[in-house]
């Protein structure tokens, strides 16, 4: 029986043909894992780069935002602790305390006795222990008006004369008519030197046209008869007249004569 040459040659063409297309496959399967493998060596150095990349850029234009947006400020504790002092510290206030003997010799009968002899009066119906302004008091230059314009020798001018002028030489001695207390010593522009004495009963002197050396000052309590000065011849407003002490006297704030109080 004779072989089928063709079939043989079909046959082993077609055998030929399967392992050339197994060869083919192996191949490319082969490059294919090679492939990858080489890609998949170069992934790592790829995000590295990209992550360096996006750490490295900086972006210029980024909107600002429309919300509302708070700046809180902290400020250092030692900071809150300083204090600035504008005032000097005040010493603290001492307290004396007085012994009780000592309190109560100031309220004893000795105390009361001393003060006694400068004691003030207490009459408002006439000043106590009178005594005269001056040693001589008989020389009125010009007396109390009692309310009715007179001629003024210095200014020419009619006007009331409170007081009395007595005259008196320049350096004489002048005196309390009687206790009281210095209220006011002035260097008055039209009266001079003047001297004012409230004896706490309604009634007050007032001594002008003084020296400035005085033997009192403000606030001194004196006696009837005790010094407060001399004759200065300064009240300007009587100037024309000769040396003489002005002496006013005042009561319940009313001027009267001084002369019906000395009884001269």
């Amino acid at each position: 029986m004779k072989k089928n040459s063709l079939s043989d040659n079909r046959s082993k063409s077609g055998t030929k043909g399967f392992y050339a297309a197994l060869g083919i496959s192996a191949v490319m399967i082969g490059s294919a894992c090679f492939f990858a493998h080489n890609q998949g060596e170069k992934l790592p150095d790829r995000k590295s780069s990209l992550s360096q990349t996006a750490v490295d850029k900086k972006s210029d234009n980024i909107p600002k935002t429309t919300g509302y947006s708070f700046t809180v400020t902290t400020t250092p504790a030692t900071q809150q602790r300083i204090i600035v002092t504008t005032q000097a510290p005040t010493k603290p206030k001492k307290v004396v305390t007085l012994p009780a003997a000592e309190i109560v010799k100031d309220v004893s009968a000795e105390a009361v006795t001393d003060s006694a002899e400068k004691k003030l009066p207490v009459s408002t119906d006439k000043l106590e222990n009178v005594n005269l302004p001056l040693k001589d008091c008989s020389n009125v230059l010009s007396p109390y008006s009692g309310g009715e314009l007179v001629k003024n020798a210095t200014t020419g001018a009619w006007e009331t004369h409170n007081g009395t002028d007595l005259k008196a030489e320049v350096g004489a001695e002048v005196y309390a008519v009687s206790a009281g207390e210095i209220t006011s010593i002035s260097n008055d522009p039209l009266w001079g030197v003047t001297v004012v004495l409230d004896h706490h009963n309604g009634y007050v002197t007032r001594y002008c046209s003084l020296g400035s050396d005085l033997a009192v000052q403000e606030g001194d309590t004196i006696s009837g008869g005790d010094l407060i000065g001399v004759v200065g011849n300064t009240a300007d407003i009587e100037s024309a007249a000769e040396p003489h002490l002005h002496f006013e006297i005042k009561h319940n704030g009313k001027y009267i004569d001084p002369l019906s109080v000395l009884n001269t």
